[in-house]
């Protein structure tokens, strides 16, 4: 009980930051409102069947289900980024000599990332229904577990590697290092399947991956396909991976 406790105090802080400093809001949804408004008209003039994008003809339900994706990978690098401001300014130090359980003291930001991530999800979903996209309920909530565990997973690595570098300008070479590889060999813009064969077999080293096919699929109702199945086999794995290892590097160093 005293970890659940923790953990939603936890929790409420990182809301009340956020609230107190609402441009974050705006930051955090327009890149993925710009994606929307400025990339799905160019890939309206190709022909969504041919390219593999989406089985409607529209290119719009094929596209946001790969930036709700992509919202789910670059959301995990958040909480990174806000524990080297906290180790700069002694706040993990403080933490050290509370009582506060050390589990939660991950787990906060970790679980309201998560929280801000849905709340994005949702904004960017209701825009997109407006340009036409079409939803399925039933294959947006499982969608919803499998972002859940993409985001737990990237915020348990940069958490761990923010504790690890220690500075900024170290943690924001490796997230930005990473950014645009990921981003590209998952499809995220185009399909994988217009690339040549190595593109292909590479891609699937790359987590994300799996979610934008699972995330594709599952947009146009086709709960029980392959692509999910691969998904959670791949996602839930290394979530629980990610978590443990971000476990000990944190309990090291807050003890």
């Amino acid at each position: 009980m005293r970890a659940l406790t923790d953990t939603r105090l936890l929790f409420n802080r990182y809301g009340l930051q956020m609230v107190r400093n609402p441009v974050w809001v705006f930051v955090g949804m327009s890149t993925p409102l710009l994606y929307l408004v400025l990339f799905t008209p160019l890939l309206n003039s190709i022909s969504s069947h041919s390219s593999g994008l989406s089985t409607s003809g529209r290119a719009i339900d094929g596209f946001l289900p790969g930036i709700l994706a992509l919202l789910a990978f670059a959301s995990g690098s958040g909480p990174g980024f806000n524990m080297i401001f906290e180790l700069q300014q002694g706040v993990t130090e403080r933490f050290r000599v509370t009582p506060a359980s050390r589990a939660a003291i991950l787990l906060g930001p970790i679980l309201f990332g998560t929280a801000s991530m849905f709340f994005f999800d949702i904004l960017l979903v209701a825009v997109g229904a407006a340009f036409g996209f079409h939803i399925h309920l039933a294959g947006l909530l499982i969608l919803a577990v499998l972002l859940g565990l993409l985001m737990t997973t990237t915020a348990a690595f940069s958490i761990s590697m923010a504790i690890a570098t220690g500075d900024i300008n170290g943690f924001a070479a490796i997230i930005n290092g990473m950014n645009l590889p990921v981003m590209l060999l998952a499809g995220v813009l185009l399909p994988i399947s217009l690339g040549p064969t190595w593109l292909r077999v590479l891609a699937h080293f790359d987590p994300l991956y799996y979610l934008v096919e699972a995330a594709r699929s599952l947009s146009a109702g086709n709960l029980a396909t392959s692509a999910t199945w691969q998904a959670f086999a791949v996602l839930t794995p290394l979530a629980v991976l990610t978590v443990g290892w971000a476990t000990n590097v944190f309990r090291r160093a807050v003890a």
